[in-house]
């Protein structure tokens, strides 16, 4: 009994197929006839039966063929296998197209949600996992940061591919900034520092999602671009992409403005935004609102064409109210240290003191509603009451404006829509600090750092679909990550024969993780059909050191 195996290729595919024999005389002539057929046997399967019937006539011999069988620990594939599933389960092979710079690309975006860093690392990532045998990719650092010129020059094209199935309906638009380190990178400059590093050059990046809070574009803009400004060109991709389509686009107070409002108004589109405090102040005082509506739930008032939906937040309310009384102690605290000191010191100056506790009041805004009062060298605080009663009736109060017409929105739907944006902030703190880490850039040029932009974009919408998938776990999408990781293939060595790899088992953890995710481990990988390699050597990077 043998297993007799033969392939044959027919256009671009080889078939393979396995069939269990024996051998036998019919009148002198020896004939073969087939007893199983065993082709959808896994490639492990079929060296096993060839290895028992090798030891057929003394099973006992089998104890010793571990001395002709070796098992090494190959590469990381648990992981690599999951993201790709997934990636082309959201569709991102075709989105960015199947040809090398497509691949190398979605290498890219997989690299990012696996382990953050340079080029450099993603390479050396790559000889970590199974890359070669999944992808087939033979490329060096340089090939990525060129792949990012790619990116760039393909943006348009990609996005458009990524809302192909988007039929209009609401967006969600918000902006925010990442300093980098240095001062080579073409688009940074100072401006308004949202990481509280104002020192630092940085970039603005604005982020566009649909209603559900997925990506679907973005853009970086010069580090002192404000963020209204970053609206308009928004506003032009999506009307070029969706035509005449009904459009909402959400934004927070500050981006979208009357000149924003023109400019949707020309496309035809609606918007839900919030209004300031001063414009709520200047509302109250024409009559349009009145404090009472805060009273209720939810509350709508018309005027000449646009919605305000009022309503005030009681926790946010208390909030605000322990923190102004946290910020009163503050400066009774400083007050008493500076009549202490002025008490031990007889030749320091009233007046010096005096004038840093205003700044100090000022600073943290209580300069409307106190007064420091000197009594030859000691200070008392004042406090009117009045004042403060009035600055504080509007605490944890809120009006959303719209131009939505009631039929298509009612105020819990304006309500609900606006805190969507909610959602794009989520995708900003997941992208900038805590799973995908866009900065630091490592990045200088100008299409470069857009490329490494898209390619965050692009990993979030695994990331969000990971944490979909696997909310019902008590583990962070990097904790399921780092887990798959630890799986890697198993490669077979025997003795005077073609060494071959197999996926083990995953323990019951990882199980529950590729099952979540909709993903089925395959019963074997193909060999190698590519190579990594990094032209920049740590050694020598140590010995400059």
């Amino acid at each position: 009994m043998f297993v007799d195996s033969s392939s044959v290729k027919r256009g671009n595919k080889t078939y393979t197929r396995h069939l269990l024999r024996e051998s036998y005389r019919d009148g002198g002539k020896v004939k073969h006839r087939t007893i199983a057929n065993l082709s959808a046997c896994s490639p492990e399967e079929i060296e096993a039966i060839r290895l028992a019937l090798s030891h057929k006539h003394s099973l006992a011999e089998l104890g010793s063929v571990k001395e002709s069988l070796k098992l090494c620990q190959g590469r990381s594939v648990g992981a690599l296998v999951l993201l790709l599933d997934l990636a082309r389960q959201v569709g991102l092979p075709e989105v960015l197209g199947s040809d090398r710079e497509g691949t190398l690309a979605l290498w890219q975006i997989l690299a990012r949600v696996i382990d953050q860093g340079s080029r450099l690392s993603e390479t050396r990532l790559a000889r970590v996992h199974a890359v070669p045998e999944l992808l087939g990719l033979t490329f060096n650092e340089n090939d990525l940061y060129q792949n990012l010129d790619w990116l760039c020059e393909h943006q348009t094209e990609i996005e458009g591919r990524l809302s192909r199935n988007e039929e209009g309906g609401l967006f969600l638009y918000d902006v925010t900034s990442s300093y980098v380190e240095g001062e080579c990178n073409e688009l940074a400059a100072f401006g308004y520092n949202r990481d509280g590093k104002p020192k630092k050059r940085q970039i603005v990046v604005g982020l566009l999602c649909n209603g559900k809070g997925q990506p679907l574009c973005i853009e970086v803009f010069e580090g002192n671009t404000q963020d209204p400004k970053t609206f308009v060109s928004q506003v032009k991709k999506v009307a070029s992409r969706f035509g005449d389509a009904e459009i909402t686009f959400v934004g927070d107070r500050g981006m979208i403005k009357s000149k924003q409002i023109d400019a949707l108004g020309e496309q035809g589109f609606h918007y839900i935004t919030a209004i300031t405090k001063p414009q709520v102040e200047r509302l109250l005082n024409e009559g349009v609102l009145q404090m009472s509506l805060f009273d209720d739930a939810l509350a709508e008032v018309e005027d000449d064409a646009i919605r305000y939906i009022l309503r005030r937040n009681p926790q946010r309310a208390q909030e605000m109210a322990e923190s102004r009384q946290e910020k009163f102690a503050s400066l009774v605290k400083r007050l008493n240290e500076r009549n202490t000191y002025l008490a031990g010191h007889p030749r320091a100056k009233p007046e010096v003191a005096l004038a840093r506790l205003n700044a100090h009041a000022k600073k943290l805004g209580l300069a409307h509603c106190v007064s420091i009062v000197q009594e030859d060298r000691t200070f008392q605080l004042a406090r009117n009451e009045e004042a403060i009663a009035e600055h504080a009736k509007l605490d944890g109060c809120y009006v959303l404006k719209t131009d939505l017409p009631i039929q298509c929105a009612c105020k819990e739907q304006v309500h609900a829509r606006y805190k969507d944006l909610a959602q794009v902030e989520w995708a900003f703190r997941t992208a900038k600090t805590t799973h995908l880490e866009m900065r630091p850039l490592y990045v200088r040029l100008e299409t470069r750092t857009r490329g490494h932009a898209l390619v965050v974009m692009l990993a979030y919408r695994l990331v969000q679909e990971l944490s979909l998938r696997w909310n019902s776990l008590d583990l962070t999408v990097q904790e399921g990550i780092d887990q798959l990781a630890q799986l890697c293939l198993v490669e077979v060595q025997v003795k005077n024969q073609v060494p071959y790899v197999q996926i083990p088992e995953p323990n019951a953890e990882i199980h529950q993780l590729l099952k979540l995710a909709g993903v089925k481990l395959p019963s074997a990988l193909p060999g190698p059909k590519g190579k990594v390699s990094t032209k920049t050597k740590l050694q020598n990077q140590r010995k400059r050191a």
